[in-house]
């Protein structure tokens, strides 16, 4: 059994890694100061004996004993990083100063949740680790953008320079039960307008592409990462089957049998026009790829967001 400190644990990712974590047999202590956590993800782990929460925002020092930390700490999507973008740099880079000095001093293994906005909008296709990115640093997604990729630099310093024990995933475009309605994001945007038979937001010609990871998938990518030794990444965890977004939102009206017309809007600033990852290190340092297909996982995310809009109106 290993004493398990998630940062950001009450979020979307952050609640269901909490929850793999106790099912493996672990004692998981879940930080989040709520800002995009929430108490209702974490609500069924409660009664579990191994469970703890603190709130707690990681901007400030966090004193505790533990074996490995994961950082999954900050806003993730476009909607709420920017809602207070000094926040959200801070979050990242404060946040894992302050993690990072946390593991060295106990002698921990710390994950950084990184993501795949550390390559920007990219000029190569599909994305390795090895590129560097093509990153505006003074936009208005930077304060991620940056935030994230100073924090991966202060994990490799730590490492070399204090021998902490790292690993450093870059996460793709994720989707499943527990995301916000409200995140912005692409998935839970047209699941939501759909169900509701509002018009379906594309922005651009809907031509730009993601892939998209369903949460399991990446769950399981995640404590494989933690699990292996002698490997500090980055690694890419992703689906690297590519999807142009408006063949997303034809899917997803036709999931829901929904009435919902397609309407297209402005490309937001720096939004980048490809997104997929070369998981190729991932398959051969973790044995890993993703499983779920893109129909069966947005089944269960559809099913998940019905019951949700269901709750709000009763």
């Amino acid at each position: 059994m290993k004493v398990c400190l998630v940062t950001g644990g009450a979020g979307f990712i952050g609640s269901h890694l909490c929850e793999a974590l106790l099912n493996k047999g672990h004692y998981v202590i879940c930080v989040d100061n709520f800002f995009t956590g929430r108490k209702k993800n974490i609500l069924h782990l409660m009664d579990n004996k191994n469970f703890e929460v603190i709130r707690h925002d990681i901007i400030d020092e966090l004193l505790i004993e533990c074996d490995w930390i994961f950082n999954f700490a900050c806003p993730a999507s476009p909607v709420h990083y920017q809602y207070n973008a000094i926040k959200t740099i801070k979050t990242s880079v404060l946040g894992a100063l302050n993690m990072l000095g946390l593991a060295k001093r106990v002698k921990a293994r710390i994950m950084q949740a990184s993501t795949s906005e550390v390559y920007g909008d990219p000029t190569v296709h599909p994305q390795k680790e090895s590129y560097w990115g093509n990153v505006n640093p003074i936009g208005i997604r930077s304060c991620y953008d940056e935030g994230k990729r100073v924090a991966e630099t202060l994990f490799m310093d730590y490492h070399r320079q204090n021998k902490v024990d790292i690993k450093i995933i870059r996460i793709f475009n994720t989707y499943g039960p527990r995301m916000l309605e409200n995140d912005g994001r692409v998935v839970s945007n047209f699941i939501v307008q759909a169900l509701k038979g509002e018009d379906i937001t594309v922005y651009g010609e809907g031509k730009q592409t993601r892939s998209f990871c369903y949460v399991d998938d990446l769950i399981n990518g995640i404590i494989k990462m933690m699990e292996v030794d002698n490997f500090t990444g980055p690694v890419n965890l992703g689906n690297p089957d590519e999807f142009e977004i408006i063949e997303l939102a034809k899917i997803v009206i036709e999931m829901t049998n929904s009435k919902s017309k397609i309407v297209y809007k402005e490309l937001p600033a720096d939004d980048p026009k490809q997104r997929r990852p070369d998981i190729t290190l991932a398959k051969e340092k973790l044995g890993w790829e993703p499983k779920v297909k893109l129909r069966e996982g947005l089944k269960k995310t559809i099913e998940y967001f019905e019951n949700e809009l269901k709750n709000h109106s009763s």
